[in-house]
């Protein structure tokens, strides 16, 4: 087992020498997920695992990979892109530009998500979709667009649940079990790290999406990170949280009001 003081040391390391700041993450899970790796990668000891990601520039990446979470899915929750279709593009529709920022996008199934949202509400291109992550290796597959041919028929199915109109396959290309999809969806994305944890405010958003990130944070920097949001949110723009996140009790709730069920909030002051 791994003691509290020693996984402490492994988050100072990690801070000092690389600038990951993962001490106000959910102990619980990163402590499982750190146990979890010392198992597969069959360490003798923490120590040993410790050296490897003080010194092994390769291993650092593995591990940060482990840590994060990266579980992601095109049109997860299909009535959440219900929603967005129904109640917030249709607003979009009269903004001269759109700004949308997918936070912890991950591996940008989302981020591809919405943007064949934008298009068949025929807003792709005054739309500019941010995808940022503290994992730069996860941002690799968004930059690539190309995902396992064997996910499609799911995330077929989910894009027909959220009211989506066309042939699924015609958005992307199948070859050699990979999907890739059209460049005309992957050229108004942006790309970029950024670390909810410890960088700022960088653009002014009219929609920002950040589903199932905030419930891996504790409570202080769950607020922080909801701070920064609000900092990030032009008047009137919109947040999307995931379905077991809340602004309730949180520092910044009275500035927002919930739209409906899907966890959507509209900022109001």
């Amino acid at each position: 087992m791994i003691d509290e003081e020693e996984i402490d040391l492994l988050l100072n390391d990690l801070f000092d020498l690389y600038g990951y700041d993962f001490t106000s993450y959910s102990r619980a899970s990163l402590k499982r997920r750190i146990v979890r790796l010392c198992s597969l990668d069959k360490f003798p000891s923490f120590a040993e695992l410790r050296y490897h990601v003080k010194t092994d520039p390769t291993y650092l990446k593995r591990f940060v990979e482990e840590i994060t979470v990266n579980v992601t899915e095109m049109f997860r929750d299909p009535s959440f892109y219900k929603s967005l279709r129904d109640d917030i593009l249709p607003i979009f529709g009269t903004k001269p530009f759109i700004r949308i920022w997918h936070a912890g996008c991950s591996t940008g199934e989302e981020v591809f998500s919405m943007a064949i949202l934008l298009k068949e509400a025929n807003l792709l291109k005054k739309s500019l979709l941010y995808a940022t992550d503290l994992n730069p290796s996860v941002l690799d597959n968004v930059r690539r667009g190309i995902f396992p041919l064997t996910q499609m028929k799911q995330y077929s199915e989910s894009y027909i649940s959220s009211g989506g109109i066309n042939d699924f396959s015609t958005y992307y290309t199948a070859n050699y079990g990979q999907a890739k999809f059209d460049r005309e969806l992957s050229e108004k994305i942006i790309i970029s790290t950024h670390n909810l944890v410890s960088d700022s405010s960088f653009n002014e958003f009219d929609l920002i999406v950040c589903r199932n990130v905030l419930i891996y944070f504790d409570k202080d920097l769950q607020d922080r990170v909801l701070k920064l949001f609000d900092a990030s949110l032009g008047t009137l723009g919109y947040l999307a949280l995931g379905t077991k996140e809340t602004l309730k009790f949180s520092a910044v709730q009275n500035k927002f009001k919930q739209l409906n069920k899907e966890k959507i909030w509209k900022k109001i002051a």
